[in-house]
């Protein structure tokens, strides 16, 4: 008699133990969020409804006292929505996760403990080599959040700033104009039988993308100018309808900037904008109108452009408008905060959803992009040769 074939084994058919998955094990934060302190810098990183999301997860948040002053956020409000607040400003910084706008000053280093994680913008071109050894001594793990990349390699952070700065510009441009700022006494806006406003945009990126579609929204006449064909491209087809497009020819730009009445550059650099608009081009433009150099934290791409603040924010050169503020987006605080509370939320809830900073960094490679200490260690390449200090991938030590 012939045994019955099976594909399965006598040992295979027996009851077998059951194993059970094993999960992670979540992670309770404490966040402290310091008063920002920089000039003019008014933003906070969490808004009391992001407070309240996160402390309703099991999570602290210890708020400095008038942190959220600047954007029209109260202690109270922060308060009702489960955060603790002091006004030790030590006992802050103390927590074992820091979340901030701006990069924290050497004074502030001096108040956080070892071990600390640290979450905020970087500002590579503002820092010095004395601020990385810092970050080393006290072996700090640090995330810059304009490094941090989604799942489809873009920057959130930076595209969330460079939309407001491009809206900001266009609104901003319409208020110079006007003569309550001694402008043309010209109005955005597609008046019947008026000609419409004349606006050049310089550079087709994520600002230029904005400041387009918010002079298109007032009725202004828009040419967009980039030596990107793909980016002039796109930008057509994000805002849907055909546009006056030109790479960056100067018979071409000369002629658009004469007639112009505002001109917004927004052209991005690796290292430092290029100079786009020569003093000469800017002599030549027509009296009262206005100049928007959203590109000024990285060098301005007008030849004219000189830095100016929020509360002095204008100066006139060869009888035009120049505006050359670097944090437009502090201008309006309120809504720049809830843009980066929009961002830094979800992944602060993943990162005690996953264990901790270090499994989220294992599973997610946007967030490990933002990276540039960790434990101590240096991790970002182009700081490393910024500076001229030793780094190590972040891939090698995180596997």
């Amino acid at each position: 008699m012939t045994k019955p074939i099976t594909p399965f084994s006598k040992e295979q058919l027996l009851p077998q133990e059951e194993t059970l998955e094993i999960l992670k094990k979540k992670s309770s934060l404490f966040i402290g969020i310091p008063k920002e302190t920089a000039f003019q810098e008014k933003r906070v990183c969490l808004t009391p409804d992001a407070v309240s999301a996160i402390v309703n997860n099991g999570h602290r948040v210890l708020l400095e006292s008038g942190a959220g002053k600047g954007s029209n956020f109260s202690d109270k409000d922060y308060s009702e929505a489960g955060a603790e607040i002091t006004n030790d400003t030590a006992k802050v910084y103390s927590c074992p996760m820091i979340l901030k706008v701006e990069p924290p000053t050497l004074e502030e280093l001096k108040l956080i403990n070892p071990q600390t994680t640290l979450i905020s913008a970087l500002q590579l071109k503002t820092q010095s080599k004395k601020y990385f050894e810092a970050l080393a001594a006290k072996r700090i793990t640090a995330l810059a959040f304009e490094f941090i990349r989604d799942e489809d390699g873009a920057y959130p952070a930076v595209r969330a700033l460079s939309e407001l700065a491009g809206t900001a510009s266009v609104l901003i441009a319409s208020e110079l104009l006007s003569n309550s700022s001694d402008g043309n006494g010209l109005m955005f806006g597609n008046i019947s039988g008026v000609p419409p406003v004349e606006v050049v945009i310089l550079g087709a990126g994520t600002a230029g993308e904005f400041a387009a579609r918010s002079a298109i929204g007032l009725g202004a006449n828009v040419k967009i100018f980039d030596n990107s064909i793909t980016k002039l491209r796109c930008i057509q087809t994000n805002l849907g309808r055909t546009l006056y497009t030109s790479t960056i020819q100067p018979k071409h730009l000369n002629k658009a900037l004469k007639r112009c009445d505002v001109v917004i550059g927004a052209v991005r650099g690796k290292n430092r904008s290029p100079v786009i608009v020569s003093e000469t081009m800017v002599e030549q433009m027509k009296k009262g109108s206005v100049i928007i150099d959203v590109s000024i934290d990285m060098g301005g791409c007008f030849e004219t452009s000189e830095v100016t603040t929020h509360r002095h924010p204008t100066y006139i050169k060869h009888g035009v408008i120049h505006y050359c503020v670097p944090n437009i987006p502090a201008r309006y605080s309120r809504t720049a905060s809830a843009s980066i509370s929009n961002i830094f939320t979800p992944y602060l809830l993943k990162i005690a959803e996953d264990g901790g900073l270090e499994n989220s960094l294992r599973m997610d490679r946007g967030l490990k992009s933002g990276l540039y200490f960790y434990h101590g260690i240096l991790t970002n390449r182009s700081v490393g040769e910024w500076f001229d200090l030793k780094y190590s991938d972040i891939n090698l030590i995180i596997f």
